[in-house]
């Protein structure tokens, strides 16, 4: 049997597409490989989607069936061997629900995040104090004190790769309710969040839109979501909408292509970066 994993890593959701490719190239049902292998036929679908790590001796008998040249099989078994070494997140396994960790990975592997939060900052952009104030609102702050800092260092540890020298670009659009919303009884805890804001806006690599009330409804209303878009060619666009107790998700052209028309609307009717700014210094001015 092959071995589970909690979650995927981004790699192995890469190199699991390929294997798929190379199947379909030679001509194979996952039937027939799995007869190769001399595993059940559900052993090669969850080998191509992701759903167990990449195990390399069935990996070397898979390539050489579906007929990839020396070099090929040899690259892939390197990168096989990458994707399955645990990510940082995994230090936080006692915290971290299974569902999220793919998308602490997509995260790190994404060179473009856009996403819509109708209801809080994002975790990415969060302040400590913020991040502890709405985690003890909800479900885990139920947990006790040792669980929420356990959820708060995972929140600024991500918050890690908008420092490397070549961040991905997080393009956010904030609905007018998260400034509204207070979040902690201490309204320190805002004003320190929106100095945040206003020093994130200031980064090339970040982008910070709000949605104001005025602009009227629109097609976003519904929940937060995500979209995830990646140097890898082989990865296409992923969108991840997040509901109470788990997150889907989605990557066939039909659901990506309907949430990216609504991140261009959006971002079309939404106020501009530069007047966000003004927005967020009105926001914090008004709380000092």
């Amino acid at each position: 049997m092959s071995e589970r994993r909690p979650a995927p890593t981004v790699g192995q959701v890469v190199l699991g597409r390929r294997l798929r490719e190379l199947r379909e190239a030679a001509g194979l049902s996952r039937e027939e490989a799995a007869r190769v292998l001399r595993v059940a036929s559900a052993t090669v679908r969850r080998m191509e989607t992701a759903e167990v790590a990449l195990k390399i001796p069935y990996v070397q008998v898979l390539l050489e069936t579906y007929g990839a040249g020396e070099a090929e099989a040899a690259e892939f078994v390197t990168l096989a061997e990458e994707a399955n070494r645990p990510g940082w997140w995994q230090r936080f396994h006692d915290v971290l629900p299974d569902w999220f960790s793919l998308f602490v990975s997509l995260e790190g592997a994404a060179r473009l995040m856009r996403s819509y939060e109708p209801h809080f900052v994002p975790g990415l952009l969060q302040t400590e104090d913020y991040a502890r104030a709405v985690l003890e609102s909800g479900s885990i702050g139920r947990r006790g004190p040792a669980a929420t800092e356990r959820h708060v260092s995972l929140r600024m540890e991500r918050q890690r790769l908008l420092e490397r020298p070549e961040p991905p670009h997080l393009w956010v659009v904030m609905d007018e309710t998260v400034l509204l919303r207070p979040v902690g009884r201490d309204p320190r805890i805002m004003r320190g969040q929106l100095d945040k804001l206003l020093e994130f806006a200031e980064r090339d690599r970040v982008t910070l839109q709000i949605a104001e009330f005025a602009s009227g409804p629109h097609p976003g209303t519904y929940a937060p979501f995500s979209l995830f878009r990646f140097a890898e060619p082989e990865l296409p666009d992923m969108v991840v909408t997040e509901y109470l107790s788990g997150a889907l998700y989605l990557d066939s052209r039909k659901e990506v292509s309907v949430h990216l028309e609504v991140l261009d609307h959006l971002t079309t009717h939404a106020a501009s970066a530069e007047r966000t700014k003004r927005i967020l210094a009105a926001c914090r001015d008004r709380l000092a």
